[in-house]
């Protein structure tokens, strides 16, 4: 049964179909492992009322599946998934979903966090947050040398 691996999307999502689609019936996974992650009200001190996300379409899921082609060579994992909204989002709204299952909680554990260290600072997106000062736009990923460091990524040009 092929599935999805990779979904950039401006709808919201549902968890637990995310987990059961990534689980498939597999009889082998004895772990799987999340990250969800959820637009905050605030970022570098400031207040913020709303973040729009965008993205290279094409670019940008093809460098995830390949960072998670990277997890399947360095993690002893069954399956990844990846799912990213782009758009106008509100504080609460879910963001990222990152789940990867395995047979052991410890496998699972290390490719998904590899993986989402991979998208806070790697994957290509760019986001505006509206502020009380106005809007500004950043580039989404995190300069993080340490996160980096840990998993052997080489730092993309970010600016």
């Amino acid at each position: 049964m092929t599935t999805m691996r990779v979904r950039i999307q401006t709808a919201d999502f549902d968890l637990s179909a995310e987990i059961a689609a990534l689980r498939a019936q597999d009889r082998r996974v004895g772990a799987v492992c999340s990250f969800l992650g959820t637009v905050r009200d605030r970022n570098d001190g400031q207040d913020v009322s709303t973040l729009e996300l965008e993205h290279y379409p094409g670019m940008t899921e093809k460098s995830i599946e390949a960072m998670i082609d990277e997890a399947h060579r360095r993690f002893d994992i069954f399956a990844a998934r990846v799912v990213h909204r782009v758009g106008l989002l509100q504080p609460l709204d879910q963001i990222v979903l990152v789940a990867v299952s395995s047979s052991h909680r410890g496998e699972s554990f290390r490719a998904c966090e590899f993986l989402m260290d991979y998208l806070k600072t790697q994957a290509p997106f760019w986001k505006k947050e509206q502020t009380p000062e106005g809007a500004r736009w950043v580039d989404a990923r995190v300069s993080d040398d340490e996160a980096l460091a840990r998993w052997g990524i080489q730092a993309s040009n970010q600016g």
